[in-house]
């Protein structure tokens, strides 16, 4: 019987949220380091809860050990203060899916008025 390895963890910076600040009739953009620091390659993608708002790109990737990549997270132009409520080194989304192993590293967004 075959031994699974668990992957490495991935490390972002910044590591514990992503900030977008007032006024939001722009568009911003926040930039978050992804890196892969473990001794294996990983598939890494990023999941919103509001696709209609917030855009990422890229949206999922892989690294292999010790490597990094920036990623773009950006916030569409809204009204108001607060938002409304709502082997080959490619990516296979099929690896999210079944009962292999899978880490999650939630990202809170907060919104400064």
């Amino acid at each position: 019987m075959a031994q699974s390895v668990a992957p490495g963890d991935i490390t972002t910076q910044p590591g514990t949220k992503i900030v977008f600040n007032a006024p939001y009739d722009d568009k911003h953009t926040y930039h978050i380091k992804v890196i892969n620091s473990g001794g294996r390659r990983i598939g890494w993608a990023f999941k919103t809860t509001n696709m209609k708002r917030l855009g990422v790109d890229p949206p999922c990737g892989v690294l292999d050990p010790k490597e990094q990549v920036l990623v773009a997270v950006s916030c569409d132009s809204f009204h108001g203060r607060t938002p409304p409520d709502g082997a080959a080194k490619q990516f296979r989304r099929e690896w999210f899916q079944g009962d292999g192993m899978v880490r999650r590293k939630n990202l809170p967004i907060e919104y400064n008025p």
